[in-house]
């Protein structure tokens, strides 16, 4: 892939920051994130089928993400979307509903332009624990957001253009 996902997971510390750029501009971008149509087409690994039980991206509004692989085992995130700058910024929490405790992470996520009409998704992870974001590493979330965003690289490209494996 021509702009990989920049991972960093910081020894001893609660937090994780990634990187990646699009071929596309900002505004598509960030679009894909607080429009329901188009996030359920991109999120997570190629592996599992995506549904919304509900998604209100708008200051105070929440979501509930059901992901689903072959064998029909479903894996449930919910979250509150917190602050939103158009073309800009995201803040808002993300939680899975199987862990044991209720420990959400605060997710900040930047939007920048770069020249030739691309952008740059940044973000910055906030855990409760360092062990709480291992399990999020154990549970595979690099894979996840590394296909993921590939997929929304091909989302973006428009028609026509054939896009990664797996189901949307």
């Amino acid at each position: 892939m021509k702009n990989p996902l920049q991972l960093s997971l910081p020894p001893g510390e609660p937090f994780a920051d990634f990187r990646r750029e699009f071929e596309a501009p900002v505004s598509a971008v960030f679009r894909a994130h607080v429009d329901p149509d188009l996030y359920v087409q991109w999120i997570g690994p190629h592996r599992l089928t995506s549904r919304l039980d509900g998604f209100d991206a708008g200051e105070g509004g929440s979501f509930r993400l059901v992901q689903a692989g072959d064998d029909g085992v479903e894996f449930a995130f919910r979250g509150v979307f917190h602050t939103i700058r158009e073309n800009e910024f995201l803040l808002y929490s993300f939680e899975f509903e199987g862990y044991d405790t209720d420990e959400p992470s605060l997710e900040h996520t930047y939007f920048a332009s770069l020249p030739g009409g691309r952008s740059l998704l940044s973000g910055h992870s906030v855990y409760p624990s360092v062990e709480s974001r291992d399990q999020w590493v154990a549970a595979g979330m690099e894979e996840g957001m590394r296909q993921g965003y590939d997929r929304l690289e091909f989302l973006l490209a428009g028609p026509g253009r054939s896009g990664p494996p797996g189901p949307g």
